[in-house]
């Protein structure tokens, strides 16, 4: 069983930045790739970034070229380097990682982003 757990988010000014972290509790070797999902009041939750176990990168077209998702195999972390952070980044923040049978979800980290 494997627990992904997120830290990192916060409040920060429109233009700013954030780092956040996602690492695993338990074995990750059954994980095929890591993913950073967000959901926003009222709406659905919706992909940002994924990493495959190769390094395949993937962006929602709304966050490509301000958003860099990188991942530290050695100690089962992943990331989202968020910049230019926009109001409608506003969103709780999860991180994803895809097994073999089954998805296993974090807790998710609150980002706001005020104008």
């Amino acid at each position: 069983q494997v627990q992904p757990v997120e830290s990192g988010g916060g409040l920060v000014q429109a233009g700013g930045s954030l780092r956040l972290s996602c690492a695993a509790s338990g074995s990750t070797l059954t994980i095929n790739a890591m993913a950073w999902y967000r959901q926003a009041p009222g709406k659905q939750r919706e992909f940002v970034a994924r990493i495959g176990t190769s390094g395949l990168i993937h962006y929602a077209d709304s966050v490509k070229g301000r958003f860099t998702i990188s991942r530290d195999s050695a100690n089962n972390t992943m990331y989202l380097q968020m910049n230019s952070l926009k109001p409608e980044d506003t969103a709780v923040y999860y991180c994803n990682f895809e097994g073999l049978r089954r998805d296993y979800w974090g807790q998710g980290t609150q980002v706001t982003v005020s104008s």
